[in-house]
């Protein structure tokens, strides 16, 4: 079902309705500064286990929690001095940063490594929907089951994952996904590039 939203000021009966679909347990898709998300709420583990199942993924390709702000994040990664410069300065933003987890983050949200990807991005309805939730949101991006090309139109999203429950429509988003830069090792190393400058990082 899709549901039209402002992305510069969201109306929060519209929040509120994506909010009650996480917490029942649903999938959505929602809109952040760079591409289209696909969304559950992280605590609920068939709510994962079919956002996995959406998507056509392999449980072992990890998957990223929205935070709302910086202060969210250290609940969530080990957050160096070093670190917390870097997400200072980048986040918000395009960026996805993988830090090692703390003890906060369900198991099976972490890597082998017992990491973590964290995203703050730089979108009214993304910030609406976390702090209205009150945890972070767990998510990939919506693109093709066969590909990693992201799918910028709304209701081709609504169309390719027919068992979704919910699309918020805000208007078409980029078509390159966040910058995924791991931190965990002590050094910088970028992973993918995508829509977050990847010169300053280093």
């Amino acid at each position: 079902m899709l549901l039209s939203i402002n992305p510069e000021h969201p109306e929060p009966r519209k929040i509120e309705r994506a909010v009650a679909v996480l917490t029942a347990g649903g999938i959505l898709a929602y809109p952040t500064d760079t591409v289209y998300g696909l969304g559950c709420d992280p605590l609920d583990k068939q709510a994962v286990e079919r956002l996995y199942q959406v998507k056509a993924m392999p449980r072992t390709k990890p998957l990223a929690l929205i935070c709302k702000d910086l202060s969210d994040i250290a609940k969530y990664a080990i957050v160096e001095n070093v670190e917390y410069r870097l997400l200072k300065r980048f986040l918000p933003g395009p960026y996805c940063f993988v830090l090692k987890a703390t003890r906060d983050v369900p198991r099976m949200l972490q890597s082998k490594q017992k990491t973590v990807g964290i995203r703050v991005p730089d979108h009214a309805v993304t910030r609406a929907l976390v702090e209205a939730l009150g945890r972070p949101l767990l998510s990939t991006t919506a693109s093709g089951p066969e590909d990693d090309e992201a799918i910028v139109d709304p209701w081709t999203i609504d169309d390719t994952f027919p068992t979704l429950d919910l699309v918020l429509e805000a208007g078409a988003c980029g078509s390159l996904p966040a910058t995924v830069v791991d931190l965990s090792g002590g050094d910088v190393r970028v992973l993918r590039e995508g829509a977050g400058p990847v010169d300053e990082l280093v």
